[in-house]
């Protein structure tokens, strides 16, 4: 830190009866360093050195932390401020284009880009590369939030707009802001994860009424079984919670149930907070 300045001498005109004249800065009174001091300041190292690790150590703090999330966020609502409406896509990132689940996620994505929604996925390969794919295919906005991972996760050719984020609770919470309506496609836990989530915020009032679309009735059925012979069961959810999600093997429905939930007012109310 910057050596104190000496105190500016206050006799005189600035001090009378032994008291500052309280017009007098704090610098000035106390003779600390400026803001600009402060911020400037570096502490020199005995030699030339082009790194030194050392400076960089409060980027590890906690405060430091903080500001790169709340900069994550700025930065992620800046790239999609001007989304219109949005359908985000969930799957596995490990199948292949020869999966069956990849032409049928496309072709969703297709037709949902040519009805006017923007397509957002994760980013990567797989069922988003196929969402992606599908949205491209529509000519339509193209979205991938990517994350930071221990392993490069790709960003696949077919995004228009990449967000990346270091934080998943700030791409989660990008994924469901600027969405209306989930689709999953069979996938792990990271799709199970945006699942539960929406769930439990449709189930609590916090999101409102959220249409969800499980892709893939035999992948879904055992989750589904669980729920109804387990969970409800155990009265650990209502009867109702099982009507949060629509399983189903149909583009065709799986796109008007989407269509609908956005056109239809009682959606419409709930989705805006009303």
């Amino acid at each position: 830190m910057p050596n104190k300045r000496p105190k500016k001498d206050t006799s005189h005109s600035e001090q009378t009866e032994g008291v500052v004249n309280p017009s007098l800065s704090r610098v000035a009174r106390l003779g600390e360093p400026t803001e600009d001091e402060l911020l400037l300041h570096r502490p020199r190292l005995r030699k030339p050195e082009p790194r030194d690790p050392q400076q960089a150590a409060f980027t590890k703090e906690e405060p430091w932390r903080v500001l790169r999330i709340q900069s994550e966020f700025v930065h992620a609502m800046n790239a999609l401020a001007d989304v219109g409406a949005a359908i985000t896509f969930f799957g596995s990132a490990r199948f292949p284009e020869s999966h069956p689940m990849y032409a049928v996620a496309r072709e969703l994505a297709r037709r949902l880009a040519e009805a006017g929604f923007a397509i957002v996925t994760g980013g990567g390969p797989g069922i988003m590369e196929a969402a992606n794919r599908g949205a491209r295919d529509a000519n339509g906005l193209s979205i991938g939030c990517n994350i930071e991972l221990p392993y490069e996760q790709k960003l696949n050719p077919y995004v228009t707009v990449a967000v990346n984020f270091r934080y998943f609770f700030v791409r989660k919470t990008m994924l469901v802001k600027y969405s209306e309506g989930f689709v999953l496609f069979p996938g792990g836990f990271g799709t199970l994860d945006e699942m539960f989530e929406a769930l439990t915020l449709v189930q609590t009032g916090k999101l409102g009424l959220f249409p969800i679309v499980l892709f893939g009735r035999q992948y879904w059925k055992g989750l589904t079984d669980w729920l109804r012979h387990t969970v409800l069961a155990e009265g650990a959810i209502s009867p109702e919670d099982l009507d949060l999600f629509l399983v189903t093997d149909s583009i065709d429905e799986a796109f008007s149930f989407l269509l609908d939930a956005y056109h239809e007012e009682r959606w419409a109310r709930t989705r805006s907070g009303v």
